[in-house]
């Protein structure tokens, strides 16, 4: 049975998996940030980075080895968000589910929100 934890934005088990893998590659303390910036071809789109630092009003999401770092701007527009990872024809890829968003793009990084 998998725990349901309320927070402003998820973590699939297969985006946390797949994270994990690719932080534990990196030098130890190493953890995903996502952002919202201005961009791409709806008026936002989403940046992955991968930092050390933290902010003190982060919003940290762990799961299974997985720690994702949100922003307090970013979080405005990611709101109700789940963060996946899909393995499909076209490829691999993170993929935000955005409630917020009333637009989007065709490659699934950039959304609009009116």
């Amino acid at each position: 049975m998998t725990e349901t934890i309320n927070t402003p934005v998820a973590v699939t088990e297969r985006a946390a998996r797949r994270i994990a893998k690719i932080l534990s590659k990196e030098a130890p303390g190493t953890v995903l940030r996502v952002s919202v910036e201005g961009g791409g071809c709806s008026g936002f789109q989403y940046k992955y980075d991968f930092v050390k630092e933290r902010e003190a009003d982060d919003l940290v999401l762990e799961r299974d080895g997985a720690t994702v770092l949100i922003d307090p701007v970013s979080l405005q527009y990611m709101e109700g968000s789940e963060i996946d990872f899909v393995d499909d024809l076209i490829g691999q890829a993170f993929q935000i589910n955005n409630p917020n968003a009333t637009a989007g793009c065709g490659c699934g990084t950039s959304f609009s929100v009116f």
